[in-house]
């Protein structure tokens, strides 16, 4: 039906039974366009069908309706949010659980963040959530690793995430299903959970190298000069300076070097070290290792609040290296119960680039290759093992090696797992996955040791040589109290 409004010709027909409708305005030339209510979202849907063609329009007008209404009945958005503004909702909502009580911790949340920006990357920020397929990340995992060589497990755990970020979305009512497809993932034993850490020889060439590098001589840093104007012919750049002692940089190099010799004695986590304050620590023991020597051990009581451990459990434990807390605290300005103990201000850790700079320098110090180098072919493709693993070389060393060393060394000390477990933070059973892991020297030992049965009483020895105890007079001394016990 064709008129004459206000602002000029104007055609209209219902469609749909008076559901939706075709019109346009001005002559015959001009495009048809369609519209319908959605009354579950108290709009309208426009759209230009993009043709002058009466009978087109109609076609097109009906197979749009259709659309839109069987959307409707699925329970999807015609206005929808784009990705990115549904990512930003869920974590305005987690931001709101971080509490005290049984909220996410501020490094979850952030860990949480960095996951989302993979996924939104491969779909796209912009992309309508409405027009977002369940199977559209079904190969997810898989594309990770082969676009960015990402771990299979890291990238099950930020589809896990996404997932998760997904239902939340589906239950506010922003998408039409609850959760995506996924591959069905298959993770080999070959190597999983295997930690890098340092080799005995190792973590003593950096404690050893440590004391040059916080010296006088090694934290010198050249004067600014005052006069700007005065640049190098060559190179253009600002001429440096003299060198001159840097007392400012030996002191964060020092709290460095405790933060590392901290870190191998408790086995922090790196969160939980670098969030840790003066508050935290209850007190430091001594203890008297060898009378002869009057010998010393500084036992450090920790804190460990919930806030701040990856596990959201608070807990509280001894640990060896209290006299680097002494010293520490004996050197640093900042030393109330509310400072951070790995600060130079109290307030604030040293930055990421910063952590990384002294790292790096140490792992150069001591001929570490500390991070892994991906072979690649001359295509600029990883080459791969049979297992479908990138080749590689070097090692993930890091500051969080410190903790897997630590927990290496309370295996190999045959420390009860249970004990290690509550020290550090973690399950009996990630212990024993993850750690528990026979060296040469380790089985060696298992292979040497044997027993002996006296009367009826099963007698541990370690190694043949300790048959010759049978001679000494503490040997006989046990062999008379067993005997009198049996008896």
């Amino acid at each position: 039906m064709t008129k004459t409004n206000k602002k000029g010709l104007y055609a209209h027909q219902d469609i749909l039974d008076g559901d939706a409708c075709i019109y346009r305005r001005g002559d015959s030339n001009s495009n048809w366009q369609f519209r319908i209510w959605v009354d579950a979202e108290k709009k309208y849907l426009k759209k230009s069908l993009k043709t002058s063609d009466k009978v087109s329009a109609l076609e097109r007008a009906r197979q749009i309706a259709i659309d839109c209404l069987t959307d409707v009945k699925m329970g999807k958005q015609i206005y929808s949010k784009n990705l990115q503004q549904v990512v930003e909702l869920y974590l305005d909502k987690r931001l709101l659980d971080i509490d005290l009580n049984s909220g996410i911790t501020k490094g979850r949340l952030k860990c949480i963040k960095s996951q989302m920006q993979h996924a939104i990357k491969m779909l796209g920020a912009k992309t309508k959530v409405n027009k977002i397929d369940k199977n559209a990340i079904h190969n997810y995992c898989y594309n990770r690793k082969k676009t960015a060589n990402a771990k299979l497990e890291t990238a099950r755990n930020e589809v896990i995430t996404f997932n998760a970020m997904w239902q939340w979305a589906y239950d506010e009512g922003h998408v039409h299903f609850k959760k995506f497809n996924l591959k069905k993932l298959i993770i080999k034993n070959k190597g999983r959970g295997r930690r890098d850490t340092f080799t005995d020889t190792e973590y003593r060439q950096l404690y050893t190298y440590m004391r040059k590098w916080v010296s006088a001589e090694e934290c010198m840093t050249h004067e600014n000069l005052i006069d700007r104007n005065h640049r190098d012919e060559t190179t253009g750049r600002m001429c440096k300076g003299k060198l001159v002692f840097n007392k400012h940089l030996q002191l964060e190099r020092e709290m460095v070097r405790d933060y590392i010799l901290i870190s191998a004695n408790t086995g922090l986590r790196v969160g939980e070290a670098r969030q840790l304050t003066w508050g935290d620590i209850v007190n430091i023991e001594e203890h008297i290792v060898d009378e002869e020597t009057e010998e010393k051990q500084y036992l450090a009581k920790i804190n460990v609040r919930w806030q701040t451990s990856k596990r959201r459990e608070a807990r509280t434990f001894h640990a060896k290296g209290g006299e680097y807390f002494k010293r520490l605290k004996e050197r640093q300005q900042f030393t109330d119960d509310e400072h951070l103990i790995f600060s130079m201000d109290g307030k604030n850790s040293l930055s990421v680039d910063v952590w990384s700079k002294h790292w790096k320098v140490l792992m150069k110090g001591i001929g570490i290759e500390h991070h892994y180098t991906y072979l690649k072919d001359e295509n600029d493709n990883f080459i791969l093992d049979d297992d479908n693993e990138a080749l590689k070389t070097g090692r993930n060393i890091s500051y969080y090696s410190l903790r897997h060393t630590m927990i290496t060394n309370r295996v190999k000390s045959n420390v009860p797992l249970i004990d290690i477990a509550k020290t550090v933070g973690t399950s009996f059973g990630h212990i024993e996955k993850t750690y528990l892991h026979y060296e040469d020297a380790q089985s060696r030992t298992s292979a040497l040791k044997t027993h002996e049965k006296v009367n009826g009483m099963i007698i541990p020895l370690d190694n043949k040589k300790s048959k010759k105890k049978r001679k000494t007079k503490e040997y006989r001394h046990l062999e008379k109290k067993i005997s009198e016990y049996v008896h």
